[in-house]
């Protein structure tokens, strides 16, 4: 048995949003992760064993090793279809808002998804959530919005609606956003939770392979890259930084998602507590965080860039060019001391 972490309204309200729905659509925020996935893909698997048809739209792809997740050929993305999409989302009764607090993160199709005139559900786990939704669905001292999403399914007494697909989707955003649950995992309900998935036919080892072990030759180049050339140690601040600019993701024909978890390989190094990944995009820098312990990764992201994120975990983007944006975190990194 898990506790009834969501309150008792918001799952009525949620129901009945639900029920009287026909036209649903499940979005989710810029360049979605294993838990995006698998929370939008749960959630689409649960509705249509309740004979709705909802339409899954992401802002932009997802990566490759994510491909494999059961309905993702289902997918539509945003930015290569937009006129579809934007119909979709203007006829919408019903959008549920997943993996992200506050609508920016819609990127370019934020304007279709605020202007349309449906319900809006908002399921996530991030702080500080925006007031974009009738509801707001935000607990983000859970582990994922795939937990979330099991929880809610579970509230509504619907367990027995989770198919293998949804189960196998559901588990895979619990285990990357947890990173194979050496992070963000500690609470014993989480596993339960994985009890309940196993007994529903899912292959948690088989899960873990296609998406840990499913990488490209090029992309475990680029690792090696800047591992030997890219990574600096700041051994007084117990930091890690990996930088890599867009002309060295075009020599390793960089694909979408092919520097997933690079961040957090710097944690493996004795007395590194926090680590930084910074990516040249065309237009901005995007930056990932990842510390141990207590140290505050979130808090540094929204100091520094107006980012966000989970204590171990977050994220943010910079509109300055790179060494511009790597000379911000370095004079900042002394005012982080006294949290090591």
């Amino acid at each position: 048995m898990i506790s009834k972490i969501i309150a008792e309204d918001l799952v009525t309200k949620s129901e009945k949003l639900i029920l009287k729905a026909d036209k649903m659509v499940i979005v989710t925020h810029v360049g979605p992760d294993g838990d995006a996935m698998g929370a939008t893909l749960g959630l689409w698997h649960y509705l249509m064993t309740i004979d709705k048809e909802p339409i899954v739209i992401v802002p932009t792809a997802f990566p490759n090793f994510l491909a494999w997740m059961p309905g993702a050929e289902c997918i539509l993305v945003y930015e290569d279809y937009k006129d579809q999409c934007d119909k979709l989302l203007f006829e919408a009764e019903l959008i549920f808002a997943l993996d992200f607090n506050v609508s920016k993160r819609l990127a370019s199709m934020e304007e279709a998804v605020l202007n349309s005139n449906a319900e809006k559900i908002l399921i996530d786990h991030h702080l500080h959530p925006g007031n974009f939704t009738k509801v707001a669905i935000s607990y983000p001292e859970l582990s994922s919005t795939s937990e979330l999403i099991f929880r809610l399914i579970c509230r509504m007494g619907d367990f027995s609606k989770i198919n293998l697909a949804c189960a196998e989707c559901i588990y895979t955003g619990m285990m990357t956003d947890t990173g194979g649950f050496t992070y963000n995992s500690n609470n014993h309900e989480i596993y339960i939770i994985i009890a309940e998935l196993i007994k529903l036919g899912v292959d948690k080892d088989k899960i873990y392979r296609k998406v840990f072990n499913n990488y490209s030759e090029d992309r475990m180049r680029l690792m090696g890259f800047c591992l030997f050339n890219k990574m600096k140690i700041y051994p007084e601040y117990q930091t890690a930084l990996i930088t890599i600019t867009a002309k060295e993701l075009y020599q390793f024909k960089y694909q979408n998602g092919d520097a997933e978890g690079f961040v957090n390989i710097p944690l493996s190094i004795d007395g590194v507590v926090f680590s930084v990944f910074m990516r040249e995009d065309t237009d901005k820098i995007k930056i990932s965080f990842r510390s141990q312990g207590t140290f505050p990764a979130n808090k540094v992201a929204a100091d520094l860039f107006g980012g966000g994120g989970h204590l171990n975990a977050a994220g943010a983007e910079s509109y300055s060019n790179l060494s511009e944006t790597i000379k911000k975190l370095e004079v900042a990194l002394p005012d982080y001391k006294d949290f090591l």
